[in-house]
């Protein structure tokens, strides 16, 4: 049997037998319906034809499915009308509010779930510039965009800490990569499902982005730092790096799911009291993957 959570994560997580027994259940599957592609009615209308049994949750546009056949052999998904994304993944979107307008970066897009989300959100108006490191990934971002029916997005390639200066944004969305803790599963033979092996230093990647992140901002814009990890030094610890290097503030909000405050320190080490106003999501409580959100502002300049 896998040792999983490790102890050090007992005093944070919630009711931690609930969760550990939650490990043991597949997560539901959840939609997004998208109204740039068609009405909602229409796409509702057709998912019901093709037996699709939908759940109306406490998020714009998010669904919980019941299909006897995998949502992306669904004809709704093939003309763009659904996109099968996590519940909690809606939140960094939510978080960073986008507006019709806004030029927004989205630094680590692949595959394009929060982007098009994004788009959708700005009513396909303004320009999201749609980043990734991974040319192989970049090919499904172009096809998630183009099936979505999405004219606003500008897609690059750089390295994220990398991304050229030049241009500041009213808006970036940081979903940064991560050890992926809050997508674990654990299979019938007690094994350990959807870990990741062989990682590299992921906190030092995650700092180097998100100090890049808040510079390319303009004074008073947004910056939401996100991951799906419950891992405090990838979550908590990259929020304060970025605090001590830089003048920026951390906003609490109020999710339309149960959240919990960011945590105040881990193995001993303190964090900036800031951190608190970040936001997490467990499994077992929102039935998800679990997830961190941090919303970050840049202070308008003096004068």
């Amino acid at each position: 049997m896998t040792q999983w959570p490790p102890s050090e994560y007992f005093y944070f997580i919630p009711e931690p037998e609930k969760y550990i027994e939650h490990l043991h259940h597949p997560l539901p599957p959840y939609i997004r319906i998208n109204p740039i592609k068609a009405p909602a009615d229409k796409i509702m209308h057709l998912l019901k034809d093709e037996g699709v049994f939908l759940k109306k949750l406490p998020v714009d546009f998010f669904y919980k499915a019941a299909c006897g056949k995998e949502l992306g052999n669904l004809l709704g998904y093939h003309l763009g009308y659904i996109y099968p994304q996590a519940l909690t993944s809606a939140m960094p979107v939510i978080a960073l509010n986008p507006k019709p307008g806004d030029l927004i970066l989205d630094m680590c897009a692949a595959p394009g779930g929060k982007t098009t989300h994004m788009a959708q959100l700005m009513g396909d108006q303004g320009t999201i510039v749609a980043n990734d490191r991974s040319f192989g990934r970049l090919t499904a971002l172009s096809a998630n965009i183009k099936r979505c029916g999405i004219t606003c997005v500008v897609i690059t390639q750089y390295k994220g800490e990398h991304f050229p200066y030049g241009e500041h944004f009213d808006k970036i969305l940081l979903d940064a990569p991560c050890s992926g803790e809050g997508k674990y599963r654990i299979g019938r033979d007690g094994r350990l499902l959807f870990s990741i092996s062989g990682r590299t230093n992921l906190p030092a990647i995650q700092k180097g982005l998100i100090v890049r992140a808040f510079d390319l901002l303009k004074p008073g814009g947004t910056l939401v730092y996100s991951t799906c990890t419950l891992n405090p030094e990838e979550n908590e610890g990259v929020v304060d790096a970025l605090l001590k290097k830089r003048n920026a503030l951390v906003l609490g909000w109020n999710p339309p799911l149960r959240w919990h405050r960011g945590i105040d320190h881990f193995k001993g080490h303190a964090y900036h009291a800031l951190v608190t106003g970040c936001r997490r999501f467990y499994p077992h409580e929102a039935n998800s993957v679990g997830f961190f959100v941090a919303k970050i502002v840049k202070p308008k300049q003096n004068g």
